[in-house]
């Protein structure tokens, strides 16, 4: 179904006005939201999705309306997994925690514009050539491989092409400046590494971008859909953010789901590939008769494997145990960091946080909590805010 440039139109206003609400009236001002606050707005932009989603389904047909929620899911579940890499990157730059929502909706909206590029850019490679979906499938499988080799990042810094070139190439000063991107030092003017966090938050997002598009290209080939797909699985990612931290690490199995949903679409790429086959050593150049994987399934099974995944981590106790001890050396690490916040009363909450999870890694069986990698590292850690608190209320 080809959709009007009113429509189109009409779209890319709402979804410009729903970044700037956000920027105008959420981020503004520095602080760190609550979990109530991340939860509501959430809710409230996943929500809108389903919305605008229900609206595909009727307007659209329920083609087009199942290619948007496959489209969407996995979409979602990928900036997901993105957050992890976010994470690292605010813990190896140091970002302050009340500044922390400008990068992720700085992140927000580079991603959307480099995604909106490649979509695009996608769209016209595979109307002009067939074989593009080949290239598509065999990147999706070779990532699904990379996933199931990924290992505990626990204590690993962000390090990419990107970072590194980011780092030569940018002097910054030693200390933030609030959120600003340039500050006074010695009477000179210089770049603050909060600069050097965005060209490190853009750079991953492109990375992200060469697994996510071939993934929604393997569902749907309408450009509105895999746009509005895309955009609306960015949306809310910056409450998702603050809601999701100290529960990531708990989603243990997530990388295993998420291969398995990327191995799925790779192969759907593959055979939608060999059915519109026009390269002269495969079949003759003919098209090769082979069975196509409908969107019902591709939608049934996205939901499967997340809803496995999901559910599988969570009820797991090594993946509890996992999940306490990475929060636990997490909280130990911001409340030791001085620069980690100006604000007394997060300094406090992160020492409760830190108190209320060593209790759980109490109660829980020996045996998993042993087995976290850099388990002893992080029980010094854990002990050195214990001792850094113990002087502070001495004084």
């Amino acid at each position: 179904m080809s959709v009007s440039p009113l429509v189109w139109g009409i779209t890319i206003v709402v979804i410009l006005a729903l970044l700037a609400f956000d920027y105008f009236f959420h981020i503004r001002k520095a602080h760190v939201p609550t979990l109530r606050e991340a939860a509501v707005w959430s809710s409230l932009y996943v929500g809108a999705a389903i919305v605008f989603g229900l609206l595909v389904l009727m307007f659209g047909g329920p083609t087009m309306g199942g290619e948007y929620f496959a489209g969407f899911i996995t979409e979602k579940a990928l900036s997901v997994d993105n957050l992890f890499v976010f994470l690292v990157i605010m813990a190896s730059f140091r970002v302050p925690r009340e500044d922390q929502q400008k990068v992720v909706l700085f992140g927000i909206v580079f991603a959307l514009v480099a995604r909106s590029a490649f979509i695009f850019a996608g769209v016209a490679l595979i109307n002009a050539f067939a074989w593009v979906f080949y290239l598509f499938g065999i990147i999706l499988l070779v990532t699904a491989g990379n996933l199931l080799k990924s290992e505990d990042s626990g204590e690993e810094e962000a390090d990419n092409v990107v970072i590194r070139l980011a780092r030569r190439l940018l002097r910054t000063s030693e200390h933030y400046d609030g959120d600003k991107l340039f500050t006074v030092e010695n009477g000179k003017r210089v770049l603050t590494p909060m600069l050097l966090v965005m060209v490190a938050i853009g750079g991953t997002d492109l990375l992200f971008a060469l697994d996510s598009i071939p993934a929604i290209f393997g569902l749907t080939q309408n450009p509105y859909v895999v746009f509005t797909a895309t955009a609306f699985s960015l949306m809310g990612l910056r409450q998702l953010f603050f809601l999701l931290d100290g529960l990531l690490d708990r989603l243990i199995y997530l990388s295993y789901g998420l291969a398995a949903i990327l191995a799925f679409i790779g192969v759907k790429l593959i055979l939608h590939a060999l059915h519109e086959n026009t390269l002269p050593f495969i079949n003759g150049g003919e098209h090769v008769a082979v069975f196509e994987i409908t969107t019902a399934l591709s939608l049934s099974v996205i939901i499967g494997v997340l809803l496995v995944t999901v559910l599988a981590s969570l009820y797991s106790r090594a993946g509890k145990a996992h999940a306490a001890v990475n929060n636990a050396r997490r909280h130990a690490e911001s409340y030791l960091d001085l620069g980690y916040t100006a604000d007394l009363a997060e300094r406090e909450r992160v020492y409760r946080a830190l108190l209320e999870e060593e209790q759980d890694i109490l109660r829980m069986d020996k045996k998993y909590r042993d087995k976290v990698k850099d388990i002893e590292a992080i029980r010094a850690k854990v002990a050195q805010a214990h001792e850094r608190h113990a002087e502070f209320t001495a004084r």
